[in-house]
């Protein structure tokens, strides 16, 4: 465990940086509360009772001087289009891990392609999106793989009961939008492709029970699309999104979570199904369980201490969660949070 070793999270006081900050505690490392807004860290360092480091991401610096001493950064601040290549540079100028659980597919993008030679020749790991987005469905679709060493398709369904967006998720959509143009990106015949139509398709899936069979919106394209053909030899990947919850992140009037329970958790579900196809076969992969913002805290953290303790496939440089780790392992080390099925 995590015997007391210190661990930058940028984005402390943020609503998924606070989950972080809890689940490190809890694993027995010391989080140093890093951000740009020192009244927020203060509070936090007075809530907590752990260090604060004010630091902004465009102060390489002041970067520097917050990740003096850590054993590795976790990065919870978008949009991560403006945090990410940032304190990527920090963690390798500082050669400790970088982590982060950023959902935006064109950052994820950003930091495969400016860092892998980089963080490959320093020796540095760096695991982007290990997060409810893109990790989770990366280890999913690993785990399905199983002795496949290819497969024609993959498909990730998010079965979401509603989605109530943070502040910081609505902001890292609008940069995202904005970054795209008003397109959108596919993984197709191999490859990301950019699409100008217009709706979304809209079909049903078959989740397990008792979500059953829900509408869903096809091509609602999550970070899964990075990850996943980071590593896996597929000509498809597609994802999906019930149709309530991509109505809730659309809508301007949807509020952020509320916390329903001690551990300010909110009263969202979600069941996270994937199918691979390989010719005429198919595997199955399900996770279950309980507000993605909160589940995103040990599945980073899982992360981090597998890699802090040498628990890792020996992948180097960028590298997504099904390459750096054994899948059905790490997840169902998380069974106290996540219910899972894999394929047997």
């Amino acid at each position: 465990m995590g015997s007391q070793q210190l661990v930058a999270v940028f984005g402390a006081y943020g609503h998924t940086g606070r989950f972080v900050v809890a689940e490190l505690r809890e694993r027995g490392y010391r989080p140093v509360l890093v951000g740009r807004d020192a009244a927020k860290l203060a509070d936090l360092a007075a809530e907590t009772g752990f260090e604060a480091r004010p630091a902004s991401a465009q102060d390489p610096a002041a970067l520097d001087r917050a990740l003096a001493g850590t054993a590795a950064v976790v990065n919870c601040a978008g949009p991560f289009a403006h945090t990410g290549a940032p304190l990527v540079e920090a963690a390798l100028r500082a050669g400790i891990p970088y982590l982060d659980v950023a959902a935006e597919l064109e950052a994820n993008l950003d930091t495969f392609a400016a860092f892998g030679d980089r963080a490959r020749a320093a020796g540095v790991p760096v695991v982007p999106a290990m997060a409810f987005y893109g990790g989770l469905g990366d280890l999913l679709a690993t785990a399905a793989m199983g002795d496949w060493s290819s497969a024609d398709e993959v498909h990730v369904a998010y079965g979401l009961n509603g989605w109530h967006p943070t502040a910081g998720t609505r902001e890292a959509g609008a940069v995202s939008r904005e970054r795209r143009g008003g397109g959108r990106l596919v993984f197709t015949g191999g490859e990301l492709r950019r699409r100008e139509d217009g709706a979304l398709p809209g079909l049903d899936w078959s989740f397990p029970e008792p979500l059953g069979r829900r509408a869903v919106l096809g091509e609602f394209t999550m970070a899964d699309v990075v990850t996943i053909p980071s590593h896996l030899a597929v000509s498809e990947v597609v994802t999906y999104m019930t149709v309530e919850a991509a109505r809730d992140i659309a809508s301007p009037d949807t509020p952020a979570p509320a916390a329903v329970d001690e551990q300010g958790r909110s009263a969202q579900t979600f069941v996270v199904d994937v199918l691979v196809r390989s010719g005429g076969t198919e595997r199955r992969a399900v996770a279950s369980g309980r507000d993605i913002y909160a589940i995103t805290a040990p599945l980073v953290v899982e992360a981090l201490d597998r890699v802090l303790t040498g628990r890792t496939t020996g992948a180097t440089g960028v590298t997504s969660a099904g390459v750096l780790f054994d899948p059905a392992d790490f997840l169902h080390a998380l069974a106290a949070q996540l219910k899972v099925e894999l394929p047997v």
